[in-house]
């Protein structure tokens, strides 16, 4: 039975942020879904569709919440389990969609394992974490890096780099903040301008385009560079106020490409200005602190790991996809949380979300 009492210490700053974000997004996607068509406007149903899926993945996070976080610690390995087998799958039975394979289509919906594995990865990597009382020395660095490896491998293969590389970045972050010695971050740091060109050489071609592209985009602007020009420029007509809601004539006249997706925000710039960016930028800087308090708040190191990886988890999202859109980096198709359309990723974030206040939930129920 669950404990009523629970249901008092929920985190209602959290909640009521993300259901602030969702509505933005729901919006933003309304406009985004919108085109003219001589002296009318079509609409596609991708905004109907996410409103279905926010009550799927609210349902989702409400399930999440109600079984104790630290049961998560026991069955951490089997969850992985169950998501490597998800990413195998895809190389058997995937579902190609502009050239990469990365979905599994169950007849009334594609699902997309890799945005899953991440849960996974969070849960494995907090109880590996907190049974360790020390800072991480080389085999313990080993250890975590396998965890996060093989799915990795397994994503870059479909392709899709961005959510390999998400998952390195979000169990980086997760391994910084446990404390790892010295000499292994000294390490580490050296080694990284070293990896960097030897990464090149097993990047694919349009993925190295996308590369330089990013360095100047104007070396091809009606190919590879086309995204970025097309989002700087919406971005920047929108000025501080923007055109208004529908106003937009990047997005209205479909020279934004991926605008219900990994150009979202570059939609909603052009629409409600440098002022509606800045309050949308607000939102998930509240946002991100909330969890980050919760993280303080835990009263376990398992509770206070997951809500850091929960913390990494969106920290990396936010910042690659507006970096990306504005041109600041290598677009590489990472979608903005709540914003951007995408069932699997709307429910996984969700269901982040309630990790995070399962753990925030029952601070007060058991000593630390």
């Amino acid at each position: 039975m669950i404990d009523r009492q629970l249901f008092y210490y929920i985190n209602w700053p959290v909640l009521a942020v993300i259901f602030l974000l969702f509505a933005a997004g729901v919006l933003n996607l309304y406009s985004a879904s919108a085109f003219r068509i001589g002296d009318g406007t079509a609409l596609t149903p991708f905004y109907k569709k996410q409103i279905l899926w926010g009550v799927i993945a609210f349902l989702a996070m409400v399930v999440t919440m109600l079984f104790d976080y630290r049961r998560f610690k026991n069955i951490s390995w089997v969850v992985y389990s169950v998501a490597i087998s998800l990413l195998l799958a895809v190389i058997i039975w995937g579902k190609t969609i502009y050239g990469a394979q990365r979905w599994l289509d169950l007849g009334f919906v594609n699902f997309q394992p890799s945005e899953a594995v991440k849960i996974a990865v969070v849960l494995v990597t907090a109880a590996f974490l907190s049974r360790i009382n020390h800072a991480l020395g080389f085999k313990d660095m080993l250890k975590v890096f396998a965890v996060v490896l093989l799915p990795a491998y397994l994503i870059v293969i479909q392709p899709d780099l961005g959510s390999a590389l998400l998952l390195i970045f979000l169990m980086t972050g997760m391994v910084i903040y446990h404390g790892i010695k010295k000499n292994i971050l000294k390490t580490i740091i050296l080694a990284i301008p070293l990896l960097i060109p030897l990464s090149w050489s097993f990047l694919k071609d349009y993925q190295k385009n996308r590369l330089l592209s990013f360095l100047n985009p104007g070396q091809d602007p009606l190919g590879s560079g086309y995204h970025v020009i097309q989002s700087q420029i919406a971005i920047g007509s929108g000025g501080f106020w923007g055109k208004g809601f529908m106003e937009g004539t990047q997005s209205q006249l479909r020279f934004l490409p991926e605008k219900h997706t990994d150009f979202a925000f570059s939609v909603f710039g052009e629409e409600w200005g440098f002022l509606g960016s800045i309050i949308l930028l607000f939102l998930f800087c509240l946002f991100l602190y909330q969890i980050f308090l919760c993280s303080q708040e835990a009263k376990d190191k398992f509770g206070s790991m997951l809500c850091v990886g929960v913390f990494f988890y969106f920290f990396w999202h936010i910042l690659i996809n507006i970096g990306m859109v504005l041109g600041l980096m290598p677009v590489v198709g990472v979608p903005l949380p709540f914003v951007s359309y995408g069932g699997t990723s709307l429910l996984v974030n969700f269901i982040m979300i309630g990790l995070v206040l399962n753990v925030s939930m029952r601070r007060f129920m058991f000593k630390s």
